[in-house]
């Protein structure tokens, strides 16, 4: 079986993003983005989804976190979609279940090549909360529906408890990335067939 890895470089008035990715890796990771907790949830989802991950990123950091947080995450969607290629072999679903301390994170993906995104269960608070003091709360979807949007990837994620506004985006990260990292994977089962009955996905 090929590697399957993107390199994807994104440039725009607002930021300058490249992403390397690595389907069949170990959970590496080099993240370079000045936004240090979104730094820490690449790190982390790299290391859960095992995806060889790099991000090199810079940008309009000093007017909102808004613009490098969002093209990162185009750039991680694209370079998953091109990654996968025909996504012949692969399991197609994942699901994934993720506590951390008091948070509990659902996610449930299907590489269905039909972008659709359903997120709900965060506390109506968190979209106001600054993680870090300069990750917005409401940022978490956004990179979510950002990554399925672009990568064509239907997911499920919910937030089924939580109290510290760390640990909701964390364990939400979290179980996205196991969930992914499974569906994935490559079936022997199915060696060089698309697991559905269209014969695409």
């Amino acid at each position: 079986m090929n590697t399957r890895t993107a390199q994807i470089r994104r440039k725009t008035l607002e930021s300058s993003v490249t992403v390397s990715i690595n389907l069949d890796g170990s959970g590496l990771s080099s993240i370079s983005t000045p936004i240090g907790f979104y730094n820490h949830m690449l790190t982390t989802f790299s290391k859960h989804s095992l995806f060889d991950l790099t991000v090199e990123a810079t940008g309009d950091h000093d007017v909102d976190s808004h613009h490098i947080v969002e093209d990162i995450a185009i750039c991680i969607g694209t370079a998953i979609k091109e990654a996968l290629g025909d996504r012949s072999g692969i399991t197609r679903f994942g699901t994934a279940f993720v506590p951390l301390d008091e948070a509990l994170a659902m996610a449930v993906v299907d590489i269905s090549g039909r972008a659709y995104l359903e997120h709900s269960g965060e506390p109506k608070e968190q979209v106001y909360h600054l993680v870090a003091g300069h990750f917005a709360g409401s940022l978490t979807r956004h990179v979510f529906e950002s990554i399925t949007s672009n990568a064509g990837i239907c997911a499920h994620i919910k937030l089924l408890n939580g109290r510290d506004p760390h640990h909701i985006v964390e364990s939400q990260f979290k179980a996205f990335a196991r969930a992914l990292g499974k569906a994935v994977e490559i079936n022997p089962r199915i060696e060089g067939q698309i697991l559905s009955t269209k014969g695409v996905l």
